[in-house]
């Protein structure tokens, strides 16, 4: 039986899928946990009653947290996703064939179970990858354990800040990860919608750039979330906007990079460019340039 799935951003919007079918629901130690079969976007899931990916255009948002940050590495060997328990950000990071070891620290088993099940073109067998170390418990946990520089690309694909990921989302916990990764390392992260939420936006802008060197931002459309899509690259050393057209064009062709359905080199200057009606919005809450 089909019934309204719907998404509130704030109080005052709404938007959703009138004609879905829930296909399951856990109550995990953590959240819950739904699977919903929508005509629009194919099947998705959602934490908590927040949209998270969806077999229909899930490509947008993982291609865009993984390519912008590991095309712009010269040669990323080891990656490090916080979250990410569906494998679709794993999936990306394989792709770049000098990747040797991926760690997936995810909090919740039942993410992982029920996205394997119910929406197993996400991962696209990358959990099963001998590269990739699937670690089920807290993501600072691990971080606090593991060694010195051992990544070069950390990405942060966790639910949003107001939510129980709200303490990774701190200055305190990125230089915990600044510890973590190597030199020439970036995180990658998404900052949520400019239109919904741009003081909380501009407030993880303001935090990373409290602590890395170079912070840019990325927006992209993505449907399942309603909205322009803000996402972040951290780091460093390491500054995306430095790298050329042609060097990401010869990256991804000496890569064999063949499968991407959304982020192109053609397409990148444009993930780089903030609309003026963007930067009006995000004005109010940055914190002055140094």
């Amino acid at each position: 039986m089909s019934a309204p799935l719907l998404f509130h951003p704030t109080a005052d919007a709404v938007y959703g899928f009138p004609n879905a079918r829930q296909l399951a629901r856990v109550d995990s130690p953590y959240q819950r946990i739904e699977v919903w079969d929508t005509p629009q976007l194919g099947r998705l899931f959602t934490l908590d009653g927040r949209p998270m990916t969806s077999t229909g255009d899930e490509f947008i948002y993982h291609e865009c947290m993984v390519h912008p940050a590991a095309l712009a590495h010269p040669s990323p060997k080891a990656a490090l996703v916080l979250g990410g328990g569906d494998g679709g950000a794993a999936r990306q990071l394989l792709k770049h064939p000098g990747i040797e070891r991926i760690v997936v620290a995810e909090l919740d088993a039942d993410v992982v179970r029920l996205t394997r099940e119910y929406l197993p073109e996400v991962h696209g067998g990358a959990l099963d990858d001998p590269r990739v170390e699937l670690v089920i418990g807290d993501a600072a946990d691990f971080v606090a354990r593991a060694g010195h520089a051992q990544f070069d690309l950390v990405v942060f694909d966790l639910t949003p800040p107001d939510s129980p990921a709200s303490g990774l989302y701190t200055p305190d916990f990125y230089m915990q990860l600044q510890r973590v990764m190597s030199p020439t390392a970036a995180l990658s992260l998404h900052l949520g919608s400019p239109y919904f939420h741009a003081e909380r936006v501009a407030g993880l802008l303001n935090d990373l750039r409290d602590t890395f060197a170079i912070v840019r931002t990325m927006s992209t459309f993505i449907p399942l979330y309603g909205s322009l899509w803000m996402m972040a690259s951290a780091s460093d050393t390491l500054d995306p906007a430095t790298i050329t057209v042609e060097t990401l064009a010869e990256r991804v062709a000496a890569r064999q990079i063949d499968a991407l359905k959304h982020y192109d080199p053609a397409l990148y200057a444009g993930l780089l460019s903030a609309s003026r009606s963007v930067r009006d919005k995000l004005s109010q809450f940055l914190k002055p340039s140094s």
